[in-house]
């Protein structure tokens, strides 16, 4: 499997899609990669030689995209800096609720996750 950025991309799959397993790497900015690259569309990642691999990485420098690890922690230090300063949007993130604004009496479940019962106690028998 052909390494980029430190993720293993899949073998059999076309170049333009096994780019989109890097994250911080899409549709179009994949597809910009193999067009400004001149990669042909239909090569497979395992085609790709140890130079092809060093022009990719080259280039996602290059134009100063942020991937992988320096992605995930600019998204990491925005939320802890909403959390510190307790605005609304870090509280709702803190919380583990919807932060832009959708219901929560119904749905929101991926958001807050499983049903929790609260509040039901049972009648006393005599």
């Amino acid at each position: 499997m052909p390494r980029i950025l430190g993720v293993d991309i899949p073998n059999n799959k076309k170049v333009e899609y096994s780019l989109r397993y890097i994250y911080g790497i899409g549709p179009r900015r994949a597809t910009e990669i193999c067009e400004a690259l001149g990669f042909d569309p239909a090569m497979r990642a395992s085609n790709l030689s140890e130079e092809q691999l060093n022009k990719i990485v080259e280039y996602i420098v290059r134009m100063g995209y942020k991937c992988e690890g320096d992605l995930r922690r600019d998204i990491a230090q925005n939320l802890k800096r909403l959390q510190a300063v307790k605005c609304y949007r870090g509280l709702r993130h803190f919380r583990g609720l919807p932060v832009r604004g959708q219901r929560t009496r119904t749905n929101a479940r991926t958001r807050k996750g499983k049903r929790k019962t609260v509040g039901v106690a049972a009648a006393p028998s005599k």
